[in-house]
């Protein structure tokens, strides 16, 4: 679809300095290098590739052309911990940029975790979009017989979008519009490398202070299965973004559950407040009946018999679908209708994300977003906005994962990461590892 630029001085400029930031912003206070400083150091460009080498400072995060200037050095923090290990702020020592330092620890306890580390990993090297998270670069590893962790660097991004919605921060129709085409323009990328990425929710949409999302999180990713006799696991989606044919036990599903989840956190948007937020999967399935109404035989179709069994048994409910016009003032027909189409109980039925992006409350989404916000796009000197021709552009080739196949024993998994990795370096830059020397180095090795 062609887009008409406005001037560069209109008020697209949606860098809205966000207070919309609290809670997750960086620190901007100094700091000397003798403070939390951590984790990365520069490996001198004479040392073997896999031979560690550190600062004769300890903390110091300077690369040896990097300016002396230790009065403008923030300090290494912590700005995430789960289930997958800890991420830090770090600065890059080799060009004093700040950016994100993921630690996978543990990584070869079973078969099943050690190849889904080396899933994610491989996904976040074969990503190349603006609203998806991708590495830019790993540390080396040490030696095989050591090998039991990852650290991997991505670009850092202030904040999340859960942050944002439970925050007092005013969001105009605006902000709604352009972070929900983000959140699609990134899915339908994924969708296109036949990705599911299988957990979409506020917290996995990073967001920086010019309203920049991406998309993170891979650790529940995969390829999407085409036999639909194969059966995929149910431990899937944060419940409260869940969709019904998983809640109702569904053996096979698609990027659908996507586009569900995406639906419930554009209700969550408008709404400030979760759409479905029960306290069991039951619960959340009658919570979400309350809206849709009771689903025919056919829409359960893929539900397991029990499922349908409790469904049949209950008092038959309407559908209840003009309450979303009650969300907020931003719930305008436009946005009920998408949000009616993605919220649809039949994934078959549900709308795809090509199909979400074309629909029209989302073009002043995308016009705001390619007038001044994206990489794509450029304005020249005589102020001109010269546009692409893709505005959602797509993979030139699927994810690739019959490698994953191959791999039987953990060992295998841990040879062909270690392997993987040391492809994966980027031999024309310094490479970097772990400073233990740095004050904070215990903190982050825990």
């Amino acid at each position: 679809m062609g887009v008409v630029g406005p001037s560069r001085h209109s008020r697209v400029s949606m860098s809205v300095s966000m207070s919309l930031m609290q809670g997750g912003g960086p620190l901007t206070g100094t700091a000397g290098v003798n403070s939390a400083q951590i984790v990365l150091d520069a490996s001198s460009i004479t040392q073997p590739p896999t031979t560690y080498y550190h600062s004769t400072i300890p903390g110091s995060l300077q690369s040896h052309s990097q300016s002396s200037n230790q009065d403008t050095i923030q300090p290494d923090r912590p700005i995430g911990y789960g289930a997958f290990g800890v991420v830090w702020a770090v600065t890059d020592p080799r060009d004093g940029r700040r950016v994100a330092l993921k630690k996978l620890p543990n990584v070869f306890q079973s078969l099943i975790s050690s190849r889904r580390v080396f899933r994610e990993l491989k996904m976040l090297c074969f990503f190349k979009h603006e609203n998806v998270l991708s590495a830019l670069d790993i540390l080396q590893p040490p030696h095989l017989d050591f090998f039991q962790e990852i650290y991997v660097i991505t670009e850092l991004l202030q904040s999340d979008l859960h942050k944002i919605i439970v925050s007092p921060q005013h969001l105009s129709a605006d902000h709604i519009k352009v972070f929900l085409y983000q959140i699609l323009r990134g899915l339908k990328y994924l969708h296109s490398a036949r990705i599911l990425h299988r957990d979409i929710k506020p917290g996995n949409l990073l967001v920086n202070s010019n309203c920049i999302l991406k998309i993170c999180d891979f650790g529940l990713a995969r390829v999407e299965e085409l036999d639909k006799k194969k059966y995929m696991t149910q431990e899937v989606v944060t419940q409260y973004y869940r969709a019904p044919e998983i809640l109702m036990g569904a053996r096979h599903y698609t990027t659908s559950v996507d586009i569900w989840s995406v639906g419930c956190i554009f209700g969550e948007l408008l709404r400030r407040r979760i759409l479905f937020q029960a306290q069991s999967p039951v619960q959340q399935l009658e919570l979400i009946t309350e809206l849709l109404g009771t689903p025919s035989l056919e829409d359960m179709r893929y539900a397991c018999e029990g499922a349908k069994s409790h469904m049949l048994r209950r008092t038959p409910k309407p559908p209840s679908l003009t309450a979303l016009y009650t969300l907020s003032n931003q719930a305008t027909h436009e946005a009920v209708h998408l949000l009616c189409q993605m919220l649809v109980f039949d994934p078959d039925k549900r709308i795809t994300v090509s199909d979400a992006l074309a629909h029209p409350y989302l073009d002043e989404g995308r016009l705001r977003y390619h007038s001044c916000m994206c990489m794509c796009c450029y304005t020249t000197n005589a102020g001109l906005r010269q546009y692409t021709n893709e505005f959602e552009p797509i993979t030139a080739h699927s994810f690739d994962d019959l490698w994953e196949r191959k791999l039987t024993c953990v060992q295998q998994v841990k040879e062909e990461m270690h392997k993987f990795i040391a492809e994966q370096l980027n031999t024309s830059r310094v490479p970097l590892c772990i400073n233990p020397q740095s004050a904070a180095f215990k903190s982050f090795a825990r």
